[in-house]
Order: structure tokens, then sequence, then C-alpha cells
């Protein structure tokens, strides 16, 4: 309603006020020697972890920041092949360090504080936290009821953590045994809050960025868990207020992909082709704008002027993908109508690389001073650093 609208507005505000602070107190990160600086073949400086602290690095799913608001800390995903499992590590860019955290194996994709780095992530049917500190212990957040779970196997806890602006929640979009759930975790404690139930799975719930009370969400590739039958993606947006049942965003169906928020609350991003779709909420209106390549998956700074995405290496040409595949970079600025491709990433079609969703996954960061992504430049899989001035100033 209004009033939550309001509210919303107040604390986002209030967080570009604090964002705004922690940018004076912002460490100087590109000269960190946690850094190794190399070159593309487009002339473009890329900052690459110098320090490995697991054989295999990369960033978050770009849907989720990774690193906190003043840029001192960079938490990133760690894997130890053969292991299908997945841990978290951080960068300190004051005290230059990077610090493993085994005990963060998660099966909800992690959220990061960004006014203290804090790390969130789910464990079975479980949401902890911890700090940096190396002497911290992880602490319990809050976890499904058993009268909700009831035995039953819990196949994903959520797709990744979204908490709500107000600061109050994490939604869960929980695909346990064969039901899929739609609900929300008090970070206090309290009652889990069921808001629906789904026959099908749907994924990448995300709370909007100025209202509380409303849940971006996805369809989903559906097996089904006992003939093994695939369904495909026939509607893809989703939108759900709490107390309501949930609608499509579209006013057609449409198998987009790949979506996340517009900071304004108003709209929502997906990917279609060659192009990145902003879609009106209220009215289903939808701007497509032209990508310089197939896109795969894209991020918006925070007023939708930059567009960063990654592509398939030869996807429009060929029409060929195969996890680990070779990848491209590339950056829009929608001001001046210029692009420019940022790298290409060589492909690793191993079957322990490639096991690991090792997309680019490019994500504005920090203020959107920096677009962090994943990176296999150097036949390894890395967490790489670009300054976003360095591509801004190359389209201008």
């Amino acid at each position: 309603g209004a009033d939550g609208d309001s509210a919303g507005e107040r604390i986002v505000l209030l967080r570009e006020q604090v964002m705004s602070m922690h940018a004076e107190l912002a460490t100087d990160v590109l000269n960190s020697p946690l850094l190794e600086k190399i070159t593309t073949d487009t002339g473009l400086p890329v900052y690459l972890l110098s320090r490995k602290v697991a054989p295999l690095q990369q960033s978050f799913y770009f849907v989720n920041d990774g690193m906190s608001g003043d840029g001192r800390y960079l938490w990133f995903y760690c894997a130890f092949p053969p292991s299908p499992e997945r841990t978290l590590a951080c960068v300190d860019f004051v005290r230059q360090e990077i610090t493993h955290f085994p005990e963060t194996q998660f099966n909800a994709l992690p959220w990061v504080d960004p006014e203290n780095g804090e790390i969130f992530w789910g464990s079975r049917d479980t949401i902890w936290r911890r700090s940096v500190a190396k002497d911290d212990a992880p602490r319990k957040v809050n976890a499904l009821p058993q009268e909700v779970v009831r035995g039953r196997q819990i196949h994903r806890l959520a797709t990744h953590l979204s908490r709500s602006v107000d600061g109050s929640e994490f939604f869960m979009d929980t695909a346990l045994c064969m039901q899929w759930m739609l609900g929300s975790l008090p970070v206090d404690g309290g009652d889990y809050r069921l808001w629906h139930r789904l026959d099908r799975n749907h994924n990448h719930a995300q709370f909007s960025p100025t209202d509380p009370d409303r849940v971006l969400f996805a369809q989903e590739f559906h097996t089904d868990p006992i003939t093994g039958n695939r369904f495909p993606i026939e509607d893809r947006l989703w939108l759900i207020q709490r107390g309501q049942s949930p609608r499509p965003v579209m006013h057609e169906p449409a198998a987009v992909s790949h979506e996340w928020w517009d900071a304004d609350g108003q709209h929502v991003w997906s990917v279609k082709a060659d192009q990145a779709w902003r879609t009106n909420i209220h009215d289903g209106a939808v701007q497509k704008i032209a990508m310089p390549d197939h896109c795969w998956h894209a991020h918006t700074n925070r007023d939708s002027r930059l567009i960063v995405h990654d592509c398939v290496s030869g996807f429009m040409k060929h029409g060929v993908f195969r996890r680990g595949c070779a990848s491209e970079v590339f950056f829009l600025n929608r001001e001046t109508g210029r692009s420019i491709r940022i790298l290409e990433n060589p492909a690793m079609l191993g079957r322990l690389e490639a096991g690991y969703h090792i997309d680019p996954h490019p994500r504005f960061c920090c203020g959107d001073r920096f677009i962090v992504l994943t990176t296999t430049l150097r036949g390894q899989v890395d967490v790489a650093i670009i300054h976003a001035q360095d591509l801004i100033d190359r389209t201008s």
C-alpha cells in the first residue's frame, strides 16, 4: 500500500545516504597487493585475485552483491573438486587478507550485509550468519519449522537469499520434496510466514528493492520428480504481493530469462536473445534494449544508464551451448549508445569445472564503482574486478 511504499522509499533514501558515506571511506581496492592487474585483448585493465584459498574461486550469482557497500569486503564462492559442495571466502582490502570459512557450505546462495560485510547463508533448513572476524562463530538466524518440513527432503532452502528492504525478513522459494513453497523467515527468529504453494518448480525469488511486501519470482524448467518428464518455461516472470495470489508480470506469456529488479522497484529486467527487456510491473509495458551480442545474463547500475552482460561466444552464429563454454562480457552505455567488449573467457569444458556453473555473471558492486565477475582468463576459474569508470571513459 501507499504507507508501505512510503516507508520503503524512506529506507532506500537512508541506505543511499549510508552508501554515500561509505564511498567517502572506501578503500583503494584496485591497488591491493591481493589483486593482479592484467590487460585484455581490448586494452582494458582487469584485476584478478592473486591468491588462491581454493582450487576454484568464483563471484556470486549476479542477483546478489558479494561486496560490502564501502568496498572493504568481497565475498566469493570456493570449490574443491571433485566435491560438489561450495563454501565461502572473503577478501578484506584493509587488512589485505583472504580468509576461507569451510563451515559455510550452502544450499541457499548467500547475501552480504552492505553496511558491515556480514554474510548470511542457508544450510539444510537453517539460515546462518557470521562476520569476517576469524574468532567469530556462525550464529543461527532462523529455520524452517519442523511442522512445515515434517521429515521431508529439502532440495532447496532458497535459490538465493533475498532480504526485504526494511531488513526484517529473508524470502524463501523452498523446494521441499514434491512441493514448492513461497514464504519468508524473519531475521529476529520469528515464525515462518507462508505466502503461497505452487505445483511446479519456481525459483529466483527476489524481494522488491522498495516494497517489503512485494516479491518477483520466476517460472523455471520443471522436471517431474517421478517420471522425469521435463516441462518448459511458458511464462517466466511473476509477482506476489503479501496476502495475495501470484500474478504474471507480462500481459502475454513470455519465455524470457535471468531477471532482476530495477532499483526503482517499478520495473523488472530480463533478457531474451540479443535484447534486455525492462518491464513496468503495473501496466506490463516493455522497453526492449538492443544489446551488443546474444544476452545471457545482464545487470544494470542504479539509474539503469549502464548495462553489463555476458554471452556465449558464437551463440548467435552457431546456437551451441555447453556449460563451461567460451564466453564474452560486454558493456553498454545507454546514454551514448556506445558499447565495448570487456573480455573473452576461454572455454573450460572439463567435467569438474563445468559442473560448478562458472558463467561470468557480471554485476555492478560498491555503489556502481566496480563490476565483479567470474573469468577463466588464466586458464582457471577466478574472481575478477573491473573499474566501471574505465568502461564509461571508453564509451563516452
